[in-house]
Parts: structure tokens; C-alpha cells; sequence
């Protein structure tokens, strides 16, 4: 039962995490950069917002953003966080459905336990892969970003990315260590066949 809470709590996390890392993804606002006080900067339209696929100006009533289309003129740091999260984004799909398939309220006919915990293990490690990659980017990315010009503070694009990233890694070591062996998922457990006294057909797999 522990084991069973455990895994359902492991896969809550790191699907949580795995939706934070999508956002994080798909949005720009990891960085806000200004060379004087934010107040200065927006009254001169220079408080900037950097993310993977855009740098934005956001000033009163205005938010444009300017599109990073041209791969050969990027840095590579932007390249590297780019493929690291696309690539976090990616694993999550079949980390996720491996996960869904072994949970206690699923059931695929007549699988063996060591079947059910093979696939849990194989996606606890992709969720595992996954937040690596998050963890990554998300430290890369500012570091890198501060020495081509001043960081004022971190967008929320880079908190939902660290907390998603935490979140997987988290959810990810618990499915792997803690929820039980191929014993927890079925493989051993036993029922007696009804109607039958024989010592040889007083035990039958059940699973």
C-alpha cells in the first residue's frame, strides 16, 4: 500500500513537472535585463525581456517581442537550452505514458508483475533524463545570459522551468527507489483455486 501511494505520488509530480517544463518552453520570458533601475529603463523603453525564441521590449502598454529566427547568428548557449528543453519536452510523452500504463488501476489482461515494474523503472528513468535536461538549461541560460548584459531579475518562464525540473526529478527518484519491486506489482501474488484440496493445484498465479 505505501509502494502503491508512493508511485502515485511520483507520477503526480512528475507530470506536473513535465507540464511546467512545456510552459517554460514555449514562452520567453526567462530573463529581464536592464542596464539602470526598471523604472528608468521602461520610461526609456529599454527594460528587455530574453527568452529562447524572442527578445522582447516590454515599456507602458507595449510588448514587443522580436523573433530569433536566424539559427546561424545565435548564440550557442541559446541553441544548447533550446535543444535541452525541446528535448525535456519530448521525453515526457512516452515517460508519461509508460507511467500511466502501470498504474494500480490499470490492467492489460493477464501481465506479469516484472512486465509492469520493468516499464515503471524505464519511465522513471526518461522523467529522470527529463528534469536533467530542464536543470540544464534553466542554470545555463541566465549564466550565460548576465554576461552579454545586465540581468535585473528572473521571469517566471525560468521559475516554472526550475520548478517543473525539481518537480520531475523528485517524482522521477521516487518511482525508481521507492515504489516497490516486480513482488509490489503483481508478479508473486497468489490465490487458492476453489474447489480444490490437492497440494498441487492449491496455489494459481494471479496477477
Amino acid at each position: 500500500m505505501v509502494a502503491t501511494c508512493l508511485h502515485l505520488a511520483g507520477f503526480i509530480c512528475s507530470f506536473i513537472g513535465w507540464i511546467g517544463v512545456i510552459v517554460a518552453t514555449s514562452t520567453n520570458d526567462w530573463v529581464v535585463t536592464c542596464g539602470y533601475t526598471i523604472t528608468t529603463c521602461r520610461k526609456m523603453d529599454e527594460l528587455g525581456s530574453k527568452g529562447l525564441w524572442a527578445d522582447c521590449v516590454m515599456a507602458t502598454g507595449l510588448y514587443h517581442c522580436k523573433p530569433l529566427v536566424d539559427i546561424l547568428i545565435l548564440p550557442g548557449y541559446v541553441q544548447a537550452c533550446r535543444a535541452l528543453m525541446i528535448a525535456a519536452s519530448v521525453l515526457g510523452l512516452p515517460a508519461i505514458f509508460l507511467l500511466i500504463t502501470v498504474l494500480p488501476c490499470i490492467r492489460m489482461g493477464h501481465e506479469p508483475g516484472a512486465a509492469k515494474y520493468r516499464r515503471s523503472q524505464l519511465g522513471g528513468i526518461l522523467i529522470i533524463l527529463l528534469a536533467m535536461c530542464g536543470v540544464v538549461a534553466t542554470i545555463w541560460f541566465p549564466v550565460c545570459a548576465h554576461r552579454e548584459t545586465t540581468i535585473m531579475s528572473f521571469g517566471y518562464s525560468l521559475y516554472t522551468g526550475w520548478i517543473g525540473s525539481v518537480l520531475c526529478l523528485f517524482g522521477g527518484c521516487v518511482i525508481v527507489c521507492c515504489s516497490g519491486d516486480a513482488q509490489t506489482f503483481g508478479e508473486n501474488r497468489f490465490y487458492y483455486a476453489s474447489g480444490s484440496s490437492s497440494p498441487t493445484h492449491a496455489k494459481s498465479a494471479h496477477v
